[in-house]
């Protein structure tokens, strides 16, 4: 298109974010967009259901998740003008409900306290570049385990909601009824969206997901159940959390596991979705100090609006694979969420098992980073390959690096290479040693 034709929004579009520079168009931007939310749309609907347990209201936590996700994708892709989809983090809502508020009695109030404070740690570090440091210090055989590691993570996630694996209590997983129709579903997105791939079709992601999803209304037994609702009421959880219990001894220790898990959860995100993008030169992210402030204001903004910690979302790769590039892919992931407080019935009509294929063709894609290690060196490859099994395995990307720079620092001492490793990661490995010994999970 001649570019006097180009509307003028389009113009300043281009200019914010980038986009030629990028190589990305805001068609391109808007597809990437929708999908990844509906890749993530599914924490609208657990969130509630997992802090509900804790004895918080639904509805308001319904709305909390709607909101604090949309604050946290806008400054994300306004202000670091990155492709990714910030909401409330699977395993860091079960640990708040089920570790925090029911296994140990605390308040849900205080709760909400301790990962405000978390949050407010995680801003002065982030402030102060330390976090930053801690990224730029990561060996180059783990920063390339750590996307192949979330693939795997992904792939678990995914066949899980897919019923293609199901738990047994003999070997843990095994295979689940293929002959279930979602399972059947599954299968047939994931080969489509191969295909169509393979076919240079633009949007394989979305046809696929959309495809799965018609589908479920004939053999799955899906349900139409309308398109508008008045959004339920906040006021229940709005600024409902108590700092001062949160900074009871007994909470300090759950400060602490908040704030190192949101600090290497989100970081692994953050790099493992930029390596992904091709948007790491050198090893390294532009604007990261930017992309870091914006996921650590969010977990502060969404404990005030009275949800756990909102942290970056790996499905974000999704839209990755879809063409995203900029934050425009964000800006849009914010608009959906924001409509989701309005559409909550038509949010809902995408089964999981519909985005599972998506998220498992991503997956597969991710893995091929451990390619890029150095295999003739077992210093580096052994943690490597620990960062990447333990993610999965333990259902934890803090998990995989905690192991991962453990046995890092462990190996280069045990074989005389200890100047190999920066201060900053003996630092890591002794903190994450000490959460596990100390601590425990």
């Amino acid at each position: 298109m001649n570019q006097n034709h180009t509307p003028p929004a389009t113009h300043v579009l281009d200019r914010f974010f980038k986009l030629s520079a990028n190589g990305t168009t805001v068609r391109t931007e808007l597809l990437a967009g929708l999908t990844t939310f509906l890749t993530m749309a599914y924490i609208i609907f657990v969130n509630p259901a997992i802090l509900g347990d804790a004895g918080m209201p639904r509805d308001a936590v319904f709305v909390a998740t709607c909101l604090a996700a949309a604050v946290g994708t806008l400054i994300m892709g306004l202000y670091a003008n990155y492709p990714i989809g910030l909401a409330p983090g699977m395993g860091l809502n079960a640990y708040f409900s089920y570790a925090v508020v029911k296994g140990m009695g605390f308040p849900w109030e205080a709760a909400l306290g301790a990962v405000f404070i978390s949050g407010c740690l995680f801003l002065l570090v982030s402030v102060l570049r330390i976090r930053e440091v801690i990224i730029k210090s990561i060996p180059r055989s783990l920063r390339m385990a750590i996307p192949a590691g979330i693939g795997l993570f992904l792939a678990i996630i995914s066949l899980k909601s897919a019923g293609i694996i199901a738990a047994n209590p003999a070997t843990f997983v095994t295979l689940g009824d293929l002959h279930q129709p979602a399972a059947i579903m599954a299968v047939i997105g994931f080969m489509v969206i191969v295909a169509l791939d393979h076919l240079k079709v633009r949007g394989a992601l979305l046809i696929g997901i959309l495809l799965v999803t018609v589908l479920s209304f004939i053999f799955g037994g899906n349900h139409f159940s309308g398109v508008f609702a008045a959004p339920p009421s906040l006021a229940p959880t709005f600024l409902a959390l108590d700092l001062k219990g949160a900074l009871s001894m007994g909470l300090l220790n759950v400060v602490l596991v908040f704030f190192l898990v949101e600090l290497f959860d989100a970081t692994g995100t953050l790099m493992g979705v930029a390596q992904r993008a091709g948007l790491m030169k050198d090893g390294r992210m532009d604007r990261l100090n930017k992309a870091l402030l914006a996921d650590s204001g969010a977990i502060a903004a969404g404990a005030l609006l009275g949800t756990s910690s909102t942290t970056a979302y790996i499905e974000s790769a999704a839209g990755v694979q879809a063409g995203g590039r900029t934050g425009l892919t964000a800006v849009a992931i914010a608009v959906l969420f924001l409509l989701c407080l309005f559409i909550a019935p038509l949010a809902g009509v995408v089964p999981a098992y519909a985005t599972a294929p998506a998220l498992f063709f991503v997956a597969c894609l991710m893995v091929r980073e451990l390619m890029d290690i150095d295999w003739n060196d077992t210093t580096e490859c052994i943690p490597a390959v620990i960062t990447a099994l333990v993610m999965p395995f333990t259902y934890s990307i803090a998990n995989g690096l905690a192991l991962g720079f453990i046995s890092y620092a462990a190996l280069k001492l045990l074989t005389g290479r200890a100047r190999d490793v920066s201060g900053v990661i003996w630092i890591i490995a002794a903190v994450f040693l000490f959460k596990l010994v100390w601590l425990g999970e």
